[in-house]
Formats: structure tokens, sequence, C-alpha cells
């Protein structure tokens, strides 16, 4: 598209959102503009500004819009081998959980639940109908409207050709000349519409089915919707994509079951929150001390196992490990006491100081390299680590102080020291080969970054061919409904020419329909023996130019006047000569042939052999 075009679709997406409440931007432009210019050439607008301005004065197109934009090519159990591996690796484990536990599916961009009843059925065939009633939830959702109205009303008998005849009557029963889903199933499939891009995931799904919808959305969208898909998953649940979407740049999120046929698995994450059991988040009491001495050693929990001290908001010890009771001089004795009591509130370095600092700025400090004279006359290093402990609320719940005994680090510190000047040359050739090896990582990572975007656009271009077929199958589905529709008319027209071509071949009399220029349109069998024409020579013929037995000059003008309207009809007896040369007299009828308007279209002329004698 030209810049002038870009805008004007841009324009157009805007005025939808606004006026409709229908946001498209998640949406590939290039298949959204092919889409919206195939409607507009249908009314053949000339751009998008043109349509706008239709959309603008015919409210009701937005619908048809609508429905050309949302593809929605489906089939009941579409590309059944996956459906297969889909009952034979997944659907065994989702059924393996306990059976107290719901199963809950949600079948994305569902159309007009073809895939929806497919997962029912799976189910069903796996589980029993009772138990599937007793344990199944599916939710089938989709933006469009008018095609959830088709999931809820029925199929016509030729939509359920893959189903399978022997599970057509088992699962379906036939409402007003279309099938609808058997009622004593259907309460386990709940329809609602959904935008993907917008609303919030159903959540705690054991199978998730989004086949060939996340193609039409942007890379940016489709990261958004992976996103809240994952959210919505069990842990162990499944998500079945479609052929276009193998999700090579959300490892992160799903990892394959089986590639070939789409089937991922979720990528577990275990939120920080779950190691705090449930019912001590939130706000703590503070004045019930039990708790919140048990609340400040559950939030120590996870800190090294170096000495540690943990004081609670008001700078009592609360609790003490056996590392600081070995090294530190503190033991049990002491918990319940204030810090300020302890000598080791300022041996060996003022630690109320860096308590006060560490509290008021809610982050952790430390001091490295603390000399602490050892009663043997060695000297003991240790890094000291003042860290606050913090509610979810932000409210202060006491200070953990770690002693992390470095002696030995800092003897190796000054170990190396000595030998730098020593290993400079040495440390100078390496520095050169890790300059060398970092060229080479970056020439690496460049070849990878190459690689992903060819990937990326290898990925894009399977989408937009995915996208295009989906419209060309829709379009063939169009077309075959036309076919079907002319073939039927095409059969009604052979049965009137057929019932039309009885009546004139009963006739006695020889019937000829003339156009207003005469030029000839029937010819019946008995013409053909009066007068020996055959009807493929008279058809498309000039009447009077034709080599008959009648005095066609004197006739021409009197035929004239009926079909101009002068005259309602003429009846003549004349003279003629038949195919045999035998002179006989003729009665000429000709009547008027005038269309549903009243315009005259032709002539219609009826030619007898009569006896004067009679």
């Amino acid at each position: 598209m030209s810049l002038q075009q870009d805008h004007d679709f841009e324009v157009l997406l805007e005025y939808l959102r606004q006026s409709r409440g229908f946001d498209f931007t998640g949406y590939k432009r290039s298949t959204l503009a092919r889409r919206v210019g195939k409607r507009a050439h249908q009314l053949n607008s000339q751009s998008f500004a043109d349509y706008l301005d239709y959309i603008q004065v015919h409210p009701d197109e937005f619908e048809t819009l609508f429905n050309t934009i949302l593809i929605n090519v489906t089939e009941f159990f579409r590309d059944k081998a996956a459906w297969d591996v889909l009952a034979k690796e997944a659907v065994p484990r989702i059924l393996s959980k306990d059976e107290s536990q719901p199963i809950r599916v949600w079948s994305a961009g569902c159309a007009s639940g073809e895939e929806a009843y497919s997962i029912a059925i799976l189910l069903c065939e796996a589980l029993g109908a009772e138990q599937f009633g007793k344990r199944v939830k599916i939710y089938a959702t989709d933006v469009d409207e008018e095609a959830l109205a088709t999931a809820r009303t029925g199929y016509s008998l030729e939509a359920l050709g893959s189903v399978g005849e022997d599970l057509i009557p088992k699962y379906f029963e036939s409402q007003g000349g279309r099938y609808v889903f058997r009622t004593s199933l259907r309460r386990a499939v709940i329809f609602g519409r959904h935008d993907l891009i917008q609303d919030a995931p159903i959540s705690r799904l054991d199978l998730l089915v989004c086949r060939n919808t996340l193609m039409y959305f942007t890379a940016e969208s489709q990261g958004r919707v992976l996103t809240n898909f994952h959210y919505a998953l069990n842990d162990a649940g499944y998500l079945f994509a479609g052929r276009a979407e193998m999700l090579l740049t959300h490892a992160d999120l799903f990892t394959p079951l089986d590639m070939k046929h789409r089937i991922f698995t979720k990528v577990p994450r275990v939120p920080v929150g779950d190691r705090v059991p449930p019912a001590q988040l939130g706000n703590v009491d503070l004045g019930n001390t039990a708790i919140h001495k048990a609340r400040l050693r559950e939030i120590a929990s996870d800190l090294p196992t170096v000495p540690q001290l943990l004081l609670d908001s008001q700078g009592v010890l609360v609790a003490v490990n056996k590392p600081a009771q070995a090294q530190l001089g503190v033991s049990q004795k002491d918990i319940g006491r204030p810090l300020r009591d302890l000598d080791l509130s300022y041996k060996p370095l003022e630690l109320r100081s860096q308590i006060d600092r560490s509290s008021q700025q809610r982050q952790r400090v430390e001091v490295d390299r603390v000399e602490w004279p050892q009663a043997d006359g060695s000297v003991r290093y240790y890094q000291v680590r003042v860290e606050p402990l913090v509610e979810e609320d932000g409210d202060l719940a006491g200070t953990s102080i770690t002693f992390r005994d470095v002696t030995e680090a800092e003897r190796l510190r000054k170990e190396l020291e000595r030998s730098n000047q020593e290993k400079e040359t040495a440390y100078e050739e390496l520095q050169s080969a890790n300059e060398e090896l970092e060229t080479t990582n970056e020439e690496l990572q460049s070849t990878i970054e190459e690689l992903e975007t060819t990937n990326e656009e290898l990925q894009s271009s399977n989408e937009e061919m995915e996208t295009m077929n989906e419209e060309l199958e829709s379009t063939n589905s169009e077309l075959q409904a036309i076919n079907s529709d002319l073939r039927v008319r095409t059969d009604e027209v052979d049965r009137l020419n057929t019932f039309l071509d009885s009546i004139l071949t009963s006739l006695k009399a020889g019937v000829a329909v003339l156009d207003k220029d005469f030029r000839v349109l029937i010819w019946n069998a008995r013409l053909q023996d009066l007068w020996g024409l055959r009807p493929e020579e008279a058809l498309s013929q000039d009447f009077f130019e034709l080599d008959l037995g009648l005095p066609l000059d004197l006739l021409r003008q009197k035929v004239l006047r009926v079909v101009r309207g002068e005259a309602p009809n003429l009846v003549d007896v004349v003279n003629a000569t038949n195919r045999r040369g035998k002179l006989i007299r003729c009665q000429v009828s000709a009547t008027r042939l005038a269309s549903i308007d009243g315009a005259g279209v032709g002539v219609v002329l009826v030619m007898e052999e009569v006896d004067d004698k009679a």
C-alpha cells in the first residue's frame, strides 16, 4: 500500500474501534488490508477512504465486513492425524487426574464450534457419557457472534461428514432440518463471546485448543496471548495449536510434546510467594509476638546457612543459628535481649548504625573485610551483611545480620596480588586470546541473530500462507455453494425445457415463436413435417427469409401489426405448398408475445392445414 493508503486504512481501523468497540490493531496489517480490500472491491469502492464513507452511511455494513475479516474455516476433527495424537498422548494423562477434580477445557477462537464439539466427542468416548457429564466443562469462545449462533443452532448433514457415520447418531439429533449436539451432553459445552487480545483468560485449564488463530495476530499480540494461555493452563496442562503455530520464540512458556502436530505442554513457573504458606500471606498482626517471630524465621529461611542473627523491628534478638553460636559467642540464652546489650553490637564493628541505615533505606548494607582478632592471636575476616526483612505491604518486619567468613578469600586475594606481577605477561596473552574469542563469539552471535531473523521471517511467511490458504478454502466453499445453487437451477430449467418440448411435440399444429426482430426462437416437429425444415435449420434465422411454402410477403405486415400491438391477434387462411409440393389451405394464427410489464417481445405463430370443404 502507498503512504496515503496506509493512512486511510489506519483511519478506517480507528473509526471501527471508536464506533463499534472492536480493536483490530493487534491483527496483522497485510491480512487485514487484504480482507478489507476484498470487501471494498465487492462494493466497487476505489479506496479505503471511499469504503469508510460507505460504512458511515450504511451502519449494517459492519456485520458483513466482520464476517469477511474473520475467516471461519473449520470442520470436525480437522487434521485427523493431529486429533489422533492428542487422543493417544494427552487425553489419557488428563483423565488420570483425581476423579473429584473437574476437567476444564477451553476452545479459543472456536468459530462455528466444530472443534469444541470434537473435543467433547473425544472426551466422551474416553470417559463414557455419565462421567463426561459429571466431570467435563468445555468453554468455547470466539469474537464472531454469528459463528457462535451457528454452533448453538446446529449443522447441516454435509457439515458432519468428517464426524463418522457411527458417531453422528450417537452425538447428534435432528431438529428442524439441522443436526444439534445431543441435549444430555450439550450442557457441558458453554459458548460465549471472548476477545483474546482484550479479555481476561479462562483459568485452571487442563487442555487449551487454539488452532490457526494466533497467525492472524502481530508478534507482539501473539506474545501477550500466549502469556495469558500460560497463565490459564494448569502446570500439567496441554496446548493444542494450529499448523502454522510452532511457538519457536516462546520456548520459555511451552515445550513441544509433538511438534509435528503442534501439541505443547506448559513450562511451569513457581512463584516466589508459593514458598510462603497461604495462611501467612498478607498483613501480619505485629502484636502477636509468637506469630511474628515465626513469620521472621520463615522470611529468613532462604538466606545462606552462615552465621546469622535475626532481629525484630525493635532490635530484639529473635533467632540465632548454630554457626553464629559457634563463631560469634552468642547463645540461645541471648534470644529476647536487645542487640545493644550484647558485645556483638559494637565488636568487631559498630552494628547499630548499619542496622539504622539498612532500615531507613530499605536495602541491604554490606561491610567487607571486617577484622576480628581471635583469642589465639590470629585474625579472621568477615563480610557483614545487614538486610532488612520487609513485609508485602512494605512494613519493616525485622533485620537479618549474616557474617560470612572470608578469611580464606582474603588470604587468597593477598596471594593473588603478590602473584599478579609475575603473571602479567601471561594475563596479557590470555587477554589477547579472550578478545579473539569475544570476536569469534560476536560473529557467532551475529550468525545466530541472522538465523533467528530468517526463522522469524519464514514463520511469518508460513503464517501468511496458511492465512491465504484458509481464505482460499473459504472462497472455495462459497463457490461450491453457488455451484450447487446453479446446478439446482439448471435442473429446473432442463425440466421446464423438457416439459415445453413435450407440449410442443404433442400439439398437432405447427408452432413457431419469433422475437421482435422475427428471428426464430422455437420451431416444433409439426412445422418440420409441414415445410421440410428441421429445427436446427430454422432456429435464429429470420422467419420471413426462410424457404417456406407460405406467402410470407403477405403475412409480414399483418404479423408486424400484431407485434406492435396494433391488433391483438391475427387469424388468416392462405394458400400454401407443403414439403411434398402439394397445394394446401393453411390457417395462420399470430398472437403477440409480451413481457410481464406488457412490452412486446415477439410473436407466437400457429400454422395448421385446414380443409375448406369441412
